[in-house]
């Protein structure tokens, strides 16, 4: 392959990288702001969204639970947020960008399947394809890193 086509290929790569952060990005900002406006048993069933609603009914949680959700609310917010700044980053080619954002949003997701995934009590859309996401978003960027695509200055 000619040096020009495999550039076309990185940048490419880059660009969709860049867009799956977005996305995920733009979900979990979503998802904080569901998870900040909702009372504490709300907060519950939009993330842990395989819970039977008779597990939640009626269920009494006591004030420090709903500002652990609150803080966690904050988390989904700001993690989504910085995932944005960082899709920009790797758009331009920047090798520090898709490092601090495969960071931050892998790192969250990481948890996410540990705890969540994994203990079933998620549904697979759109948690889960989340993970899905961020784990593509990172497999191109290293994949572009391998490759030596992103830029040096």
């Amino acid at each position: 392959m000619t040096a020009s086509g495999m550039e076309a290929k990185t940048t490419l790569a880059l660009k969709v990288a860049a867009g799956l952060w977005v996305l995920w990005g733009l979900v979990h900002m979503l998802a904080g702001a569901v998870v900040l406006s909702s009372d504490a048993a709300g907060a519950v069933a939009a993330v842990a969204d395989a819970a039977t609603p008779e597990a939640l009914a009626g269920a009494r949680y006591p004030d420090a639970a709903g500002a652990l959700l609150n803080q966690h609310g904050w988390n989904l917010a700001w993690f989504g947020a910085a995932t944005l700044i960082g899709a920009v980053w790797i758009w331009r080619g920047s090798l520090t960008g898709a490092w601090v954002t495969a960071l931050i949003g892998g790192m969250a997701d990481l948890g996410y399947f540990l705890f969540m995934d994994l203990g079933g009590h998620v549904h697979f859309l759109p948690g889960t394809v989340m993970t899905l996401v961020s784990g593509s978003a990172i497999v191109l960027s290293a994949w572009v890193w391998r490759r030596g695509g992103f830029r040096t200055a």
